[in-house]
């Protein structure tokens, strides 16, 4: 069954698909299905936001929708950057300079309290309208220098301690077994089978 996602991140669509493997449910992105609406994000919580995106896509199709919103919140930044993760230092900005700024926003904070957490919020809206959301979270410390080639985002910098090594050094396999995403979209599938 097609599964259209509010997004037009390859990657994204890429991890979907591998959680969704085994499900009737293929993810398609937006844009392969033919719809791209200039969405609004102006909610104030990352489920907010999942929700105006999905209901934003659902309102030109009246298929399952989803829409994830998900982002990097530094415990030490009072959960900065938070909803504002993709545009955090602006619109274009690289993953490098995001780097850059965290670190200089750091500064004098000691290791052990770069403590931070991934959050993925995502909204299904099913084909009558009727709609639910779910939220989970990805615990780790910011390293000050990238480590990994895998992974996307702040994936680099986002490291794990009880496996030693950063989110952008996992298999595939192990980080959608622990990731927000990962743990988000198994909780999502297991809403949809409810019968």
């Amino acid at each position: 069954m097609r599964f259209i996602i509010a997004t037009g991140n390859k990657d994204k669509v890429r991890e979907i698909n591998e959680i969704l493997a085994g499900t009737e449910f293929e993810a398609v992105s937006m844009k392969e299905a033919g719809f791209n609406p200039e969405i609004i994000e102006d909610g104030s919580t990352f489920e907010e936001n999942a929700l105006i995106k999905a209901k934003a896509v659902h309102a030109l199709c009246n298929e399952y929708v989803m829409a994830d919103d998900s982002g990097l919140c530094i415990d030490a930044l009072d959960g900065a950057p938070g909803i504002y993760s993709a545009r955090f230092c602006g619109e274009d900005s690289t993953y490098p300079e995001k780097f850059a700024k965290i670190n200089e926003m750091l500064e004098g904070v000691p290791d052990e309290k770069r403590t931070a957490h991934f959050t993925c919020a995502i909204a299904v809206v099913r084909p009558d309208g009727s709609s639910f959301t779910v939220e989970e979270y990805f615990n780790g410390v910011l390293l000050k220098e990238p480590q990994g080639e895998n992974g996307f985002g702040y994936d680099p910098i986002f490291f794990v301690p009880e496996y030693n090594m950063t989110s952008a050094e996992m298999s595939i396999d192990l980080k959608n077994s622990m990731s927000h995403r990962g743990k988000a979209l198994r909780l999502m599938v297991e809403k949809l089978l409810e019968k």
